[in-house]
């Protein structure tokens, strides 16, 4: 199957687009859009993640669940919105921590593209949605799809630093190998946790880290 993918995520995945679960996945994509039904991201944004940070850049994952499901919010990197959009809440509290964490000031732009240009996978778990049904394309196949995306970074890359945060991505470790990446752990920024990612710190430890593989650190201030 021809997937418009950036080159080198599509000779890592290749086998994956092969799979039947895969084709089942774009099947349903494509009879959900002939039904008429708004599916988010855009088509052309769904692996904008991959788009932006190729497979030998990648140097942190930050795990989200899956898209934002109101109009002109899903980009294809998780917890980002574009420029004009309202700062989701827990996005919000992620720029709350790096300010604490940093000692630095954010300028409020909702956009994470600058982390993504800089080696930052910003991936969901889950890549679509429809329109105002949050988790809707939850069971499709894409979980299968990112699960072989976090294993394939873990087998055939070193030092790469996984942000999971909340249940669901923590989930996620047992596909990592922390013999030769780092892990880090915490919370879910969303509000309804009640402040218990504040404090993780993740942002000065994966910068840390990085140093320590001799890779240059993550510029968080946007």
């Amino acid at each position: 199957m021809d997937v418009k993918i950036e080159s080198s995520w599509k000779a890592a995945l290749a086998e994956e687009f092969e799979k039947p679960y895969f084709e089942s996945l774009v099947r349903f994509l494509h009879n959900e859009k002939s039904a008429g039904k708004t599916i988010y991201p855009p088509g052309s944004q769904i692996f904008r993640a991959f788009d932006l940070t190729p497979v030998d850049k990648v140097k942190v994952v930050i795990l989200g669940q899956d898209p934002y499901h109101n109009p002109g919010e899903a980009m294809g990197l998780s917890f980002s919105v574009p420029k004009g959009i309202a700062t989701p809440p827990s996005l919000k509290n992620i720029f709350k921590e790096i300010e604490t964490d940093l000692g630095i000031r954010m300028s409020g732009s909702p956009d994470l593209t600058p982390w993504a240009e800089q080696g930052v996978l910003m991936l969901n778990a889950i890549l679509t949605v429809e329109a105002h049904k949050a988790a809707s394309h939850g069971k499709i196949g894409w979980a299968e799809f990112t699960d072989a995306v976090i294993k394939y970074i873990s087998d055939n890359t070193e030092g790469v630093v996984f942000m999971l945060w909340g249940n669901f991505a923590r989930s996620k470790r047992e596909l990592i190998d922390a013999s030769k990446h780092h892990v880090l752990e915490a919370a879910h920024p969303s509000p309804l946790a009640r402040g218990a990612f504040f404090g993780c710190r993740h942002f000065s430890k994966a910068n840390e880290m990085l140093a320590a593989e001799g890779k240059t650190p993550i510029d968080w201030q946007l």
